[in-house]
């Protein structure tokens, strides 16, 4: 799976902390991460991998993605924007607007309007409602709207965020001098979003499904040992990546432990077999359908 993986071109990234009890050189209380890379809306078959780690070093994000060449989406941690040549760090518009949108929840209601988070909301939101729009547009189609649609309106943002953050009153550290200092500081990987019509304006992808990760943390806590969250890692990997190909994970697990042992795991043709896509009918899981018939994107 993670050879499939890093064979495309687009991806999404993303960590999440893990406590490890029994870690060597560190105390219980000590924060590890699980980190998790996934195929972007291009792929054919959905893949999701997650990888245990003891820290949230830049070092581990570019060992990973050793010998992969394409794009790369993520938050602004600066792990990603210091990968291997050959990879294009994407950032996320949806952690830019929800910067404007927290201080926005923490005004008065008749302070809200006309507010300098408002209007950096409303910039956000702007693009959202481009991006669906584009939506039915072929990858190339789409880039093509982008830079006659969203560029102008990004330029128009980051004028208005630069001369904002001249004339305002608000410290580097205020919430709304970070939120505007944010916002510039991942201009050239916002802008990236212009390059390739399969890349997408928010790592919304990487954080969906990492959630089941960070829900069932709240219910199992922590990691006894290294292996432990390693082992923790790749069974979520599976998992997950049977869910995102509709699959129920019972019968995929049930399949894959049924046939494995009576094959020849260093045989490409036979691995190929315990890939999700090339599961039996009986390990698919029966497509939702929405109120007008289709199925849910």
């Amino acid at each position: 799976l993670k050879a499939l993986l890093l064979a495309g071109e687009v991806l999404h990234a993303d960590e999440t902390t893990v406590q490890v009890l029994k870690e060597e050189g560190k105390k219980p209380e000590s924060k590890s991460y699980m980190w998790l890379y996934r195929t972007g809306s291009d792929a054919q078959h959905p893949i999701v991998l997650f990888e245990y780690q003891p820290n949230r070093k830049h070092e581990n994000a570019s060992r990973f993605l050793s010998g992969f060449k394409g794009f790369v989406h993520s938050d602004g941690y600066g792990a990603y924007h210091n990968l291997p040549p050959g990879i294009t760090p994407v950032g996320c518009w949806a952690h830019v607007r929800r910067k404007f949108a927290d201080i926005l929840k923490s005004l008065p209601d008749y302070n809200k309007q006309g507010s300098i988070s408002m209007r950096g909301k409303e910039f956000c939101d702007a693009l959202f409602a481009l991006e669906r729009g584009f939506a039915d547009l072929s990858f190339e189609e789409r880039r093509k709207a982008r830079l006659v649609h969203s560029q102008p309106m990004m330029d128009e943002f980051f004028a208005w965020a630069q001369k904002t953050t001249n004339h305002i009153l608000a410290t580097p550290r205020s919430v709304m001098g970070k939120a505007l200092a944010y916002a510039l500081g991942e201009r050239k990987y916002l802008e990236n979003i212009l390059l390739d019509g399969r890349c997408e304006i928010s790592n919304n992808r990487a954080e969906r499904s990492i959630r089941p990760f960070t829900i069932g943390r709240k219910n199992w806590i922590f990691s006894n040992t290294e292996k432990g969250a390693t082992a923790s890692a790749l069974i979520y990997s599976i998992i997950e990546t049977a869910k995102e190909n509709n699959l129920k994970p019972y019968e995929y697990l049930k399949y894959v432990f049924e046939t494995a042992p009576n094959i020849d795991l260093q045989c490409h043709a036979e691995l190929e077999k315990l890939l999700p896509w090339n599961a039996p009918a009986a390990c698919h899981a029966p497509i939702q359908l929405t109120m007008n018939g289709a199925a849910p994107r």
